[in-house]
């Protein structure tokens, strides 16, 4: 008998999002998470907002709620946006050519929420306090492994040994389980650096998210519950680490040009980091007894908003697959629930990091006549309704093929408990 049903090497948003899945659907399930860094405690309401923070979809907050983080967050934490506006450098937000979306549209409430990292790590971990079939090995990480016929052997950095029936990989765009397995990755590197930062502006941001395409890369303003915006400035590495060591009144200046003055001056900036971007994507997202989720099967440009949310579906399909597997008395690393989760994943995946690649590529070319063309597409898709509406569904994450998790279902942790999932075969 193994030590554990399931270990999942990584306890980040989603792979700790995936272990309350586990422990909500199948509540005898056995399972570790691996994690070499001990998680933040939730923030204090009026404690200063940091500069990572998710862009959480419609979608995201369901599976969120299903796993009980979504509860446990502060609401002087979250940030709905209701409208979005996207524009490209070569036009202006309030003309024609831009892009609105508008929650309305879609019959919702919001667009979606913008939220701190550590606030939903925070959440996901009071989650898994409360589960007593959930072990939390930590500080820690999976040195080696070795898949045996009817389990896995895990190598830990403190000299321990654990055996598991499934073992996943949710150690992120670096993830040593998909190294040690061999799995192969293709790489684009985007050569531009993310920079991050928290801003006071002088006019409202109307719960809207702003996007300007730049030729260098989009600059984003994304509204937070206090009234101010936390920016995710994409540019040249040059150009990133110039605005990283430059002083507050230099970047100002430079941030109040990119943005257009979208919302009046720029009144107050916090501390700045930055990240490079590249993407990636597993050719293969399983292997024997062995599954990877988030961004350690893919990993995509910030730009759509869709990177965490993206790992967040992985872990509810995942889940879902494997509830439905063991309700009728499988075993949680049989090849065929994962080559399920693979299939099912993997599409959607492809899709979504392909529209954003080419999106990038479209919208980074410098040429003007391809300026103008951009800004006249967009004001095209803004007048059609339809195509319009297909963007909506997407960028709230509430299109394509969800898990039931996903969907706004009352009834979907028990159709999950009871093996009616969404039939992917």
């Amino acid at each position: 008998m193994s030590d554990y049903d399931a270990v999942i090497a990584g306890g980040g948003m989603v792979g700790a999002t995936l272990a309350n899945l586990l422990a909500v659907a199948l509540p005898e399930l056995r399972v570790a998470v691996v994690e070499g860094r001990q998680p933040e405690s939730m923030p204090a309401a009026d404690a200063e907002w940091s500069n990572r923070v998710s862009a959480v979809s419609g979608a995201s907050r369901h599976i969120l709620h299903a796993a009980g983080a979504w509860q446990g967050i502060d609401p002087a934490r979250l940030s709905p946006y209701r409208r979005m506006v996207v524009w490209d450098s070569s036009g202006a937000a309030d003309s024609e050519s831009s892009l609105r979306f508008d929650s309305a549209e879609l019959g919702v409430s919001e667009l979606g929420h913008i939220v701190e990292n550590r606030s939903i790590q925070a959440g996901l971990f009071g989650a898994l306090a409360r589960c007593s079939q959930i072990e939390w090995l930590c500080p820690d990480r999976v040195e080696a492994f070795d898949a045996e016929a009817s389990q896995v052997i895990v190598s830990l950095s403190r000299n321990n040994t654990i055996s598991t029936r499934l073992l996943v990989g949710a150690d992120g765009a670096n993830s040593s389980v998909r190294r040690i397995a061999g799995i192969e990755v293709r790489h684009r590197d985007y050569h531009q650096h993310a920079l991050v930062a928290t801003v006071a502006t002088e006019r409202d941001h109307g719960q809207t998210a702003w996007q300007r395409f730049l030729p260098e890369g989009p600059l984003a303003f994304l509204p937070l519950a206090d009234g101010r915006c936390s920016i995710v400035w994409s540019t040249t590495p040059a150009a990133a680490e110039s605005l990283l060591q430059c002083s507050e009144e230099e970047f100002i200046a430079a941030l109040q040009k990119a943005s257009d003055s979208i919302l009046g001056s720029i009144v107050g900036v916090s501390n700045r980091a930055s990240f490079p971007l590249r993407a990636l994507h597993a050719r293969r997202y399983t292997g024997k007894r062995l599954a990877l989720i988030g961004d350690a099967a893919h990993a995509v440009h910030p730009m759509a908003g869709q990177g965490v949310n993206l790992g967040f579906l992985d872990a509810a399909a995942l889940a879902e697959v494997l509830a439905e597997s063991l309700e009728r008395g499988g075993d949680p690393g049989d090849s065929r629930p994962l080559r399920r989760y693979e299939r099912w994943r993997k599409g959607e995946n492809l899709a979504m990091a392909g529209s954003i690649d080419l999106l990038h590529r479209l919208f980074s070319a410098q040429a003007k006549p391809l300026g103008r063309l951009r800004a006249t597409g967009l004001g095209l898709v803004d007048k059609s309704a339809l195509i319009k509406r297909f963007f909506m569904l997407r960028a709230t994450g509430v299109g394509g093929d969800l898990p039931r998790w996903a969907r706004n279902d009352p009834g979907a942790n028990d159709q999950v408990r009871n093996g009616r999932g969404n039939g992917v075969n």
